[in-house]
């Protein structure tokens, strides 16, 4: 396994809240206004970014589920 960064617990539980938080705002996207969908979209984007950077800081295939 490839090297793990220094404060590894807290960016892996960092990832996995933004993943869960994505799931949320998914689902609130289907009952939400159009204006309500472009504010969801936009964070959506931010949080899907946020964890690219996190992912970048393990090693490959660290994130990836079963």
């Amino acid at each position: 396994m490839g090297e793990l960064p220094e404060k590894y617990p807290e960016y892996s539980i960092m990832y996995k809240t933004l993943s869960n938080q994505i799931k949320v705002l998914k689902k609130r996207k289907e009952n939400s206004l159009q204006n309500e969908v472009i504010e969801i979209d936009q964070k959506i984007k931010n949080y899907q970014l946020e964890m690219s950077k996190i992912k970048k800081m393990f090693p490959e295939n660290f994130f990836e589920e079963i």
